[in-house]
C-alpha cells in the first residue's frame, strides 16, 4: 500500500526543496547585509537607544546566520548524492576522558573568571 513515488517525482521534489533552501538563504544574506548597513549607520553607540538597536541588529544577524547554517546542513543532507561523511562511533567513557573534560572545564571557568574581573576593572 505504501509504494515509493517514481524517481522523476523524487527528483522534482528534491529540486524544489533545494530551490526553496537556496532562495531562503539568499533572502537571509540580503537581510544580514541590510542589518550590517543599519548597524554602520547608527553611528555612535552613546546616543539614546543606539546600544539597544545595535544589540537587536546583532542578535538578528546571529539568528539569520544560524538559520543559514541549518539550511546549508539540510541542503547537504538532501543533496541527490547523499552524505559523503559518516560520523564516527562515539567513544566509551573512561577515566582519561573524564579527566580531560574536567581540565577543559577548569580552563573555561578560569577564562570566564578572568574575563569577568577584567571587564569589571575596565568598566
Amino acid at each position: 500500500m505504501n509504494s515509493e513515488p517514481p524517481p522523476s517525482e523524487i527528483r522534482r521534489i528534491r529540486n524544489r526543496l533545494l530551490d526553496f533552501y537556496t532562495a531562503a538563504t539568499g533572502l537571509l544574506l540580503v537581510g544580514i547585509a541590510v542589518l550590517i548597513a543599519y548597524s554602520i549607520r547608527l553611528g555612535s553607540l552613546t546616543s539614546p537607544g543606539a546600544q539597544q538597536s545595535f544589540g537587536y541588529a546583532l542578535a538578528l544577524m546571529f539568528l539569520m546566520t544560524a538559520i543559514i547554517i541549518h539550511f546549508v546542513d539540510r541542503m547537504y543532507r538532501v543533496w541527490p548524492f547523499g552524505r559523503r561523511v559518516r560520523p564516527t562511533w562515539p567513544g566509551y567513557v573512561s577515566a582519561e576522558s573524564e579527566v580531560r573534560f574536567l581540565k577543559v572545564l577548569i580552563v573555561v571557568v578560569a577564562g570566564a573568571a578572568i574575563a569577568y574581573v577584567l571587564g569589571g576593572l575596565i568598566a
